[in-house]
């Protein structure tokens, strides 16, 4: 949506950079905003909430500045070993940022208002709140909404947008520049993110899983990539992966009758794959049972959830 350098030879005088968190409840669009505003996809999206995992920096360069989104998990309020996690990344990036955008959904009444307010009033850095999907509401809403929010907290902006239509884009980075100070190129001006490319993997393989499952199966799924190989002379990728879930019923609905779902799942993401790096893809993939994976913490730091 921006006018991305295909590459930067030297630093201009007054170039900016800095790095902006993502921040806000579960499904409020948060990163449908990031890929919106890189031109691509970096973070996976689904219509479920509580998608996203870990942090994802997705990088902005122009030859005016460079923006280092970093997209995190929904916050909320939960007692569960890895909804604390999740929450906890969020709370540790809010620490290491110069702007914070708030996304939130206003097309319905968020429960986590409260939490999220509680956060921000302790970060000491400047808040965007970005009202996302104002499509899916009533004009006449968003001046009463707006109001609200402006009592409650002391933003430095609010900015309806629609993330999806990307509608308001332009006015958000607009905003977030007059908080970006003179600074450096912290990546390499044809960055686009820090993700790897196993970890992108892993992150694809749990989208086709939450678009093709229902209930409690996309929630009680972890993915590790056990081996990743490139052949760039040859454009071949050779990926194994396994995919945990808590219950024995649950291994049996996501490998499917004659194993109809895991196919199902390995074939689009072995086309998304390949499309988005333009090489072949080979893909292994496994199913196991590891009951309570999710309040195991031993467990989630070998999978990368848990800073170890």
């Amino acid at each position: 949506m921006t006018d991305a350098s295909d590459g930067i030879t030297h630093i201009p005088d007054g170039f900016k950079s800095g790095f902006i968190a993502i921040i806000g409840a579960p499904n409020a669009g948060k990163s449908t905003l990031l890929n919106q505003l890189l031109g691509t996809k970096v973070a996976i999206t689904t219509p479920k909430p509580q998608t996203t995992r870990r942090p994802i920096r997705g990088i902005l360069t122009t030859e005016r500045y460079q923006l280092v989104f970093v997209d995190t998990p929904g916050i909320h309020d939960s007692t569960r070993t890895l909804n604390q996690v999740l929450v906890g990344w969020a709370k540790q990036v809010l620490s290491d940022v110069d702007v914070v955008l708030w996304v939130m959904d206003v097309a319905k009444v968020d429960q986590h208002h409260g939490f999220i307010l509680g956060l921000i009033k302790n970060t000491k850095k400047p808040v965007i709140l970005l009202l996302n999907k104002i499509d899916l509401i009533a004009k006449d809403r968003l001046l009463p909404i707006i109001g609200d929010m402006h009592q409650r907290f002391d933003f430095a902006s609010i900015i309806p947008i629609s993330a999806r239509f990307n509608n308001g884009l332009e006015l958000v980075i607009e905003a977030v520049l007059k908080f970006i100070s003179v600074g450096p190129l912290f990546y390499d001006a044809d960055a686009i993110s820090d993700q790897t490319r196993d970890l992108l993997a892993a992150e694809i393989i749990r989208e086709k899983i939450f678009l093709l499952t229902h209930e409690d199966i996309p929630y009680a799924t972890a993915v590790d990539v056990e081996d990743f190989k490139e052949d760039l002379e040859r454009g071949q990728v050779s990926i194994q992966a396994t995919i945990y879930v808590e219950k024995p019923s649950q291994k049996a609905i996501l490998v499917g009758a004659d194993a109809s779902m895991i196919k199902r799942i390995k074939k689009l993401v072995k086309s998304e794959l390949e499309t988005h790096w333009g090489m072949k893809v080979s893909l292994d993939l496994w199913v196991k049972v590891h009951k309570k994976w999710s309040r195991d913490e031993r467990f989630l730091k070998r999978i990368g959830l848990i800073e170890k």
